[in-house]
């Protein structure tokens, strides 16, 4: 058990913790975004990103700060926080990136962990090798091989209060993503990152990350905190915090900004296209496209100056729509609606709709945290059928005590009849005792106007109950189900079409 970090809420795969980081002596909320900071290119200062935007944590690369002269000295001499003028935790990278872009560098994992535990990183990284997506199995274990001994490497080395990183690598083999994450959690070092996933973010690759994370999952410890490297578009945070990660990094507001792209969380806008800002941030409350374009770049003060650069504009909107969503992920996370946050931002891009259906072909791990009771359920979309509330309904039918002759309907109970009880039948979830229709999650608000896919899941629900009570008569009246879903109702079940006996309800 990791006792720096404690989860306090769950939903779905999704928590809301308290990751503490004891060298930095504060305590970090997770999910927590990390913004990338260039030494070299401070885009918008570190003590701005704080005390405007409330970062309590970001991440800069320790390996260009010891391979930059002119910054090596500073930052030994002042310390990183004196340096980058930031009083929040700190994590530092130790050049794997360049590892992967570059494919070689000058240092050691036992020499970058001594360097980042001199400069004062919260947050230590070893030199991991990210192994990118579509290699030949051997080459991904032979690279797995020597991440695994780099975090030997780490757990030996003398970090004091350091946290360090224990990436998890195994590019798109599942099974290899989760014994890293097995062997990682193995260890004693404190923070999961998942590696690597930089090329399937840039490619939209959203159901390949959502493998890929619950992979290093099934792997790992419960309590162990994860972080998804190089994820920060608005747009897939909700998804990627309902798969169980706790921790982002972002260097897309200032990468984008600086190729005139605004973030949101449906997607990105290109600057020289749009007409109008759909954002009442700072920066598009006091701006108009027009006006951006027209400024002729030169470096500036930011939040409004009036020598503020275009790029530097776009880049404080790109954190204030990503802080602004990841607050949006906390409160659903509390009210027990991220699986319906999922849902709404699947619906700005296929990709993510791809994503939102791999997460959903975990419902079973999902069922294992998701909370027994909220305040409501949505049935927003087919997918909602799929939700881990109706597989925990579904399983625990064999709980109940049914009698001889059972009557299951849509309808209200007929009044006068010859059945031993008359039970509800409420798509998506399927059959229940009608005392229970004030329980969660058989208060939920579904369209008047419901779907195959939602019939198909009451109808599975049926075929559950009779399974679990072969010697019981059960009879289904249903309000004109489609053929795809009679057809999961067992022959042993006597089915009834409500419409055509002129009852339907």
């Amino acid at each position: 058990m990791r006792d720096h970090f404690e989860i306090r809420d769950h939903d779905a795969a999704g928590r809301i913790g308290r990751l503490e980081v004891p060298r930095a002596g504060v305590t970090v909320e997770t999910p927590a975004l990390l913004p990338v900071v260039n030494p070299n290119v401070l885009t918008v200062e570190p003590s701005r990103l704080r005390e405007e935007f409330g970062a309590e944590m970001l991440i800069t690369n320790s390996y260009i700060i010891r391979s930059t002269d002119r910054i090596r000295d500073r930052v030994l001499d002042e310390g990183l926080h004196d340096f980058l003028g930031f009083d929040g935790a700190i994590m530092t990278d130790s050049g794997s990136f360049q590892l992967a872009e570059y494919g070689d560098i000058d240092v050691t994992t036992e020499e970058i962990i001594e360097f980042q535990r001199r400069i004062g990183s919260d947050v230590a990284t070893p030199v991991d090798v990210p192994t990118p997506p579509d290699v030949g199995r051997e080459r991904a274990e032979r690279e797995l091989a020597t991440t695994e001994e780099a975090l030997a490497d780490a757990e030996a080395a003398e970090t004091g209060e350091m946290l360090v990183n224990a990436p998890v690598q195994g590019s798109t083999f599942p099974d290899l993503r989760e014994a890293a994450g097995r062997r990682a959690t193995d260890t004693d070092l404190d923070v999961f990152p998942v590696g690597a996933m930089v090329p399937l973010l840039n490619a939209y690759r959203y159901a390949e990350v959502v493998e890929a994370v619950r992979a290093a999952k099934r792997g790992l410890d419960p309590d162990a905190p994860v972080h998804l490297f190089g994820a920060g578009h608005p747009m897939m945070l909700a998804l990627a915090v309902a798969a169980g990660c706790d921790l982002f990094d972002s260097a897309a507001y200032a990468l984008m900004a600086r190729d005139g792209r605004y973030l949101t969380v449906s997607g990105t806008e290109h600057l020289e296209e749009m007409e109008y800002f759909p954002c009442s941030c700072p920066v598009c409350a006091e701006h108009t496209p027009a006006e951006l374009r027209e400024m002729d770049g030169s470096a500036g003060g930011g939040n409004g100056d009036a020598d503020a650069s275009a790029e530097q504009l776009l880049a404080e909107h790109n954190l204030y729509v990503t802080f602004e969503e990841l607050r949006r992920v906390k409160a659903a996370i509390r009210s027990g609606s991220l699986l319906e946050l999922v849902d709404r931002r699947a619906r700005g891009h296929p990709a993510m709709l791809d994503g939102y259906r791999a997460l959903l072909d975990h419902t079973d791990e999902l069922e294992r945290t998701d909370p027994v009771s909220k305040d409501a359920f949505f049935y927003t979309s087919h997918e909602s059928a799929r939700r881990p509330e109706i597989r925990r309904h579904r399983d625990r039918l064999a709980r109940l005590e049914v009698p001889d002759r059972l009557l299951l309907t849509e309808s209200n109970a007929p009044s006068t009849h010859d059945y031993d009880a008359v039970w509800r039948v409420k798509p998506p979830f399927g059959p229940f005792p009608r005392a229970l229709s004030e329980t969660y999650p058989l208060t939920a608000e579904v369209p008047e106007r419901l779907d195959e896919a939602a019939r198909v899941a009451a109808a599975e629900g049926v075929a559950a109950l009779a399974e679990v009570n072969p010697e019981s008569e059960i009879t289904l009246g249903h309000d004109g189900w489609p053929e795809t879903a009679l057809d999961a109702v067992p022959d042993c079940v006597e089915t009834e079409d409500l419409r055509t006996l002129g009852r339907s309800g």
